[in-house]
């Protein structure tokens, strides 16, 4: 293994957000060393918030595809990086530095980046069809195609992802149910706050709700399906959305000596624990966050992307602080907009600013428990928003916040 940094030969498993970031920062950072991409599949590198948002209903023209695209082939060429497209990786040797690969190669390298993500939580329940799930390009693909037959939808699981394409069913004139065992799912993404408001919100636009109710079954075939609820009733449907969670992609690491508990257990450098040279991030990495006083495995759009940025950082200058997250996610329901930054304290408290009645807007800033802001919720407020992220990083009290939005608290 070479000595210089520089020359080293970096081998990036997985090519999406994270992977993708870090082979681009990796040579804007000056490395000179041969860089390999790997993704298990055959698509060039794609953004995966857009799959439940504005691509699921787009006309999927090749202008729409290639919107979603991170990076093109002839960029990658351009910073002589390869990527190598549908291939899996199935094992790592940590003494022999090698990954294996899903066609019978191998490839070694200096330094591993492990960036594999997560795919969805299977279904537990399986018929011949009519049963999807949302995680790939082909897989919104897929949902797009039988939402365009504007035939009744049930949508399994009530979070971010479940009601965006409750969302879209609904504009594609599908009469939709959405179930989730939670009597208030909402409440975990949202908090109690604003939960309440999300979930009249779908149902004024025509979703049917049965919150409380798990699933049972669902028997049939696409176009005639049977969804089987734990109070007895039964749903009819075309098409079910199966929508209860995700687990990470670390299946082909079982056989190595990598510490695996719900994802690629780090140090707080994201560091893969008891390795050289290998570190983990993006949806698959569990690392020791700063804010939360625990390891968390974070599905966040941001935090892949800064994950990314801080490692091919720590790869080629090398890094002093340990890696902490900016905790951002958003999301589309109907014409709303949703940002949530940062967290939420148990002990301390929360502040409504407006009132979706009456302005159309609204925030809620949280406080720890020394009423120092560590996070918020905002719905149509985007300078609610870029005004909690500017406090947040200041340290300021919540009060501070409340004060220059100039609304009232409720």
């Amino acid at each position: 293994m070479s000595e210089t940094g520089a020359d080293r030969h970096v081998v990036i498993i997985g090519a999406s957000l994270a992977g993708t970031r870090t082979a681009q920062g990796l040579r804007t950072h000056g490395h000179t060393g041969r860089i390999t991409l790997i993704g298990a599949e055959d698509e060039l590198p794609y953004d995966r918030p857009p799959l439940s948002k504005e691509l699921l209903t787009s006309d999927w023209s090749d202008e729409s595809v290639a919107g979603v695209r991170l990076v093109t082939q002839a960029e990658l060429d351009d910073l002589d990086i390869d990527l190598r497209l549908g291939v899996a990786a199935t094992g790592l040797d940590l003494d022999t530095r090698t990954v294996d690969l899903a066609d019978g190669t191998g490839v070694a390298y200096d330094v591993l980046v492990i960036a594999t993500g997560a795919g969805a939580r299977p279904s537990p329940w399986n018929p011949p069809s009519g049963v999807l799930q949302l995680r790939t390009l082909a897989d919104s693909r897929a949902i797009a195609e039988r939402l365009a037959l504007q035939e009744p939808v049930v949508v399994v699981g009530g979070g971010f992802i479940g009601t965006e394409i409750a969302a879209a069913a609904i504009g594609f004139g599908c009469a939709v149910t959405v179930v989730d065992p939670v009597a208030e799912p909402m409440t975990r993404l949202v908090g109690a706050e604003i939960a309440g408001a999300l979930v009249e919100l779908h149902r004024d636009n025509g979703a049917v709700t049965r919150f409380g109710v798990g699933v049972t079954d669902i028997r049939g075939e696409a176009g005639d399906l049977t969804v089987v609820l734990d109070d007895g009733s039964e749903l009819r449907a075309s098409t079910a959305i199966v929508g209860i969670g995700s687990v990470a992609n670390t299946g082909w690491l079982e056989d190595s000596s990598l510490t695996i508990a719900n994802g690629v257990v780090t140090d707080p450098y994201l560091r893969a624990i008891g390795t050289e040279g290998v570190y983990a991030i993006g949806d698959v990495a569990r690392w020791p966050h700063p804010g939360h006083g625990t390891d968390i495995r974070a599905e966040h759009w941001t935090n892949a992307s800064d994950q990314a940025r801080y490692v091919a950082t720590a790869i080629t200058q090398g890094v002093s602080a340990p890696f902490d997250s900016a905790d951002y996610v958003w999301s589309d329901q109907y014409a709303w907009k949703v940002h949530s930054v940062g967290r939420r304290d148990a002990a301390g408290t929360s502040i409504v600013v407006g009132d979706l009645d009456a302005d159309g807007r609204v925030a809620v800033i949280h406080a720890d428990a020394d009423g120092i802001a560590c996070g918020a919720v905002t719905v149509n407020w985007v300078r609610a928003l870029n005004q909690v992220r500017r406090l947040l990083a200041a340290g300021r009290p919540a009060a501070d916040i409340v004060d220059e939005l100039g609304l009232r608290a409720a």
